[in-house]
């Protein structure tokens, strides 16, 4: 029988908790769109992108403003409405839609990129992170970027002695890059490059695989 998680990040943004994730810090945003930028540097301009989970639309918004032909989809219908109100801001016309990550109603390589942005951290099992992976890659017609948390990081560092000093356990899980690596070529995808917001320093990682055939 299949594993069946209703893990915090699937259900944790009601209207409230999304408003509230929407708006990054300005320092934070900044370094996260230079990382997807250093990514998208590979993915031509010519690709269709799924922006997965598209949250409040940031990503969506600044790769369809530089001229990728993008759909987004979230599992969280209060972030589709916000995704939608971003887009319309911004007079852009993208579809947006709700998927559940783990079961995706699209065809076998219906882009030719996905990118999936701050999701892979939420999940609490191998089994939630293979079938995720595994459903990435077979929308994905060349290119997987992924962003994950790696435990080779001070804040990673800083997080694993608060827990042992009895403090709370913190919720966002990091995973080696050696185990999303093997997720990802059980599917059929090499790693191409693997770019971190801050090396050590910072937990947030970006890898870029592409179908290996």
């Amino acid at each position: 029988m299949q594993e069946v998680v209703a893990y915090r990040g699937k259900i944790k943004y009601d209207i409230q908790t999304a408003l509230a994730y929407k708006d990054r810090p300005p320092r934070q945003q900044v370094a996260e769109i230079a990382l997807v930028d250093r990514v998208f540097r590979w993915v031509p301009k010519t690709h269709r992108i799924l922006d997965l989970p598209c949250g409040g639309g940031r990503v969506s918004v600044h790769l369809a403003r530089n001229g990728y032909q993008v759909s987004c989809a979230d599992h969280s219908e209060a972030m589709l409405e916000i995704a939608r109100r971003f887009l319309r801001e911004n007079r852009l016309e993208c579809p947006v839609e709700r998927q559940d990550i783990e079961a995706l109603t699209y065809s076998n390589r219906q882009f030719d990129t996905v990118i999936c942005f701050r999701l892979f951290h939420h999940f609490p099992t191998p089994a939630i992170r293979q079938r995720a992976a595994a459903e990435l890659c077979r929308v994905a017609g060349r290119y997987v970027a992924l962003s994950y948390f790696s435990p080779l990081s001070v804040t990673s560092l800083k997080r694993r002695l608060r827990a042992g000093l009895g403090g709370r356990a913190s919720q966002k899980l990091a995973t080696p890059r050696a185990e999303v690596e093997a997720y990802f070529r059980s599917q059929g995808f090499r790693l191409v490059k693997d770019f971190a917001r801050s090396p050590f320093l910072h937990t947030l990682h970006l890898a870029l695989f592409e179908r290996a055939e």
